[in-house]
C-alpha cells in the first residue's frame, strides 16, 4: 500500500502526518523543523513513503533540497492553493492542517511550485538587500526633512540622493542644537548610501556578465536590474509551456468572475512576485515616458494611453514585456524592430 506524509513547517517545529491509500492517519509525529529528524523519522517508518510534501514557506528551500538529496520525493504545494483546500477545516491546528496536506497529496489535487536554483536565491537576495538600503536611505532622508519643516528650514521636492548630504549638511552645522540632533543621522544615512551603491554596482556588473541579461537589455526601457529581477524571479524558462502564462504569474492579467450569466471582469491580479511586477511596470513607464527612440511597442502603449488612460496603458506594456522578455530568452532571439513592427 501507498503512504504519502504531509509536513505543516513553522520556524523551529513542524508536525508530520503519513496516510495511507485510503486516507487513514498512519503515524502523527512533531518534530523539530530540520531535514535530519524529519529524514530520521520518514526512514524509521514501516514502509516506504511514495511522497513528501508541505506548503511554499520561508524553509521551502532548504527541507525541499535536504529531502530530495536523501532520495524523497518531495513537492512543494502552492500556498494560496493549500489554504483554500485546508478552509474547511473545524479546528486549525498544526496536525489537522498536516493531516489535509497529507490528505491533498493523495488525491493530486494540488500544484506544485518550481523550487529556484541557489544562484537565482543568491541574486534574489543582492536585489532585496539592494531594495532594503534604498528604502531605508529614503526613510531617514524624509526623517530629516520632517524635522528640518520644525525650524522653517524647507527643503527642495527633489533633491537627488548623492547630493543630499552636500545640501543638508551645512544648514544643519550652522545651528548648534539641529548639528547635535541630525549629524548622528546624516552619518547614517551617508553610510547606508553607500553601501547601496556598492550592491547597485554588483548587481549591474552582474547583469552586464550575464548573457541573457543583456540579450533583455536590447528591449527599450529595460535595464540591468530589470533584466536581472526578471532572470532571477524566472530561474529556468523550460517550466512555462506557453510565454503568454509568464504575465499571468506575475499578477498582471485582470481577475475573472464568471457564473451562470454573470460575467465580471476586474483588476490585475497582483498574484506572484510583487518585486518583479514592480520592475515590469517601472520598465513599462520609461519605455512609454523617457525612452526617446522610437518602436512599435512604444507606440501601440501611446495609442493606448489616449484611449484607456496612462496606468492602464503602462500595465498592458508591463504585461508584454514580461512575454516579450520569456520569448527572447527562449528563443535566444535580440530585441528588433522591425520583427516587432510585424506583430503589432
Amino acid at each position: 500500500m501507498d503512504y504519502f506524509a504531509g509536513l505543516d513547517v513553522s520556524l523551529r517545529s513542524c508536525a508530520l502526518c503519513i496516510v495511507d491509500a485510503k486516507g487513514a492517519v498512519a503515524l502523527e509525529r512533531e518534530l523539530l523543523c530540520d531535514v535530519d529528524n524529519i529524514t530520521n523519522c520518514l526512514n524509521n517508518f514501516a514502509h516506504p513513503i511514495v511522497r513528501v510534501g508541505f506548503e511554499a514557506g520561508t524553509m521551502s528551500q532548504h527541507l525541499f533540497y535536504g529531502l530530495k538529496d536523501e532520495g524523497f520525493d518531495v513537492v512543494c504545494m502552492e500556498a494560496r492553493q493549500g489554504t483554500a483546500g485546508l478552509s474547511a477545516l473545524r479546528n486549525k491546528t498544526d496536525r489537522n492542517v498536516a493531516r489535509g496536506i497529507a490528505q491533498v497529496l493523495l488525491t493530486g489535487l494540488f500544484s506544485p511550485v518550481h523550487m529556484k536554483s541557489r544562484e537565482a536565491h543568491g541574486v534574489r537576495a543582492l536585489l532585496s538587500t539592494r531594495k532594503a538600503l534604498l528604502s531605508k536611505t529614503m526613510d531617514l532622508a524624509n526623517e530629516v526633512r520632517g524635522l528640518l519643516k520644525i525650524f522653517g528650514i524647507r527643503l527642495p521636492k527633489t533633491v537627488k540622493h548623492g547630493s543630499f548630504d552636500s545640501l543638508v549638511r551645512p544648514l544643519v552645522e550652522m545651528d548648534l542644537v539641529l548639528a547635535r540632533a541630525m549629524i548622528p543621522l546624516l552619518d547614517a544615512r551617508a553610510v547606508l548610501y553607500q553601501h547601496f551603491l556598492e550592491l547597485d554596482r554588483r548587481g549591474k556588473r552582474a547583469a552586464t556578465r550575464d548573457k541573457v541579461c543583456m540579450r533583455m537589455m536590447t528591449v527599450p526601457g529595460v535595464g540591468p536590474i530589470s533584466a536581472l529581477t526578471f532572470k532571477a524571479a524566472i530561474d529556468d524558462p523550460a517550466r512555462f509551456k506557453r510565454s503568454r502564462t509568464v504575465a499571468a504569474h506575475f499578477g498582471l492579467t485582470p481577475r475573472r468572475y464568471q457564473s451562470g450569466e454573470h460575467d465580471n471582469p476586474g483588476r490585475i491580479s497582483k498574484a506572484g512576485d510583487r518585486d518583479v511586477r514592480a520592475t515590469l511596470y517601472a520598465a513599462a513607464n520609461a519605455l512609454l515616458m523617457r525612452t526617446m527612440a522610437g518602436s512599435p511597442i512604444k507606440s501601440w502603449g501611446m495609442r493606448l494611453m489616449r484611449n484607456k488612460g496612462r496606468r492602464r496603458a503602462v500595465v498592458a506594456v508591463a504585461r508584454k514585456l514580461a512575454v516579450l522578455l520569456h520569448r527572447m530568452w527562449v528563443d535566444g532571439t535580440e530585441f528588433r524592430s522591425d520583427v516587432m513592427e510585424g506583430k503589432a
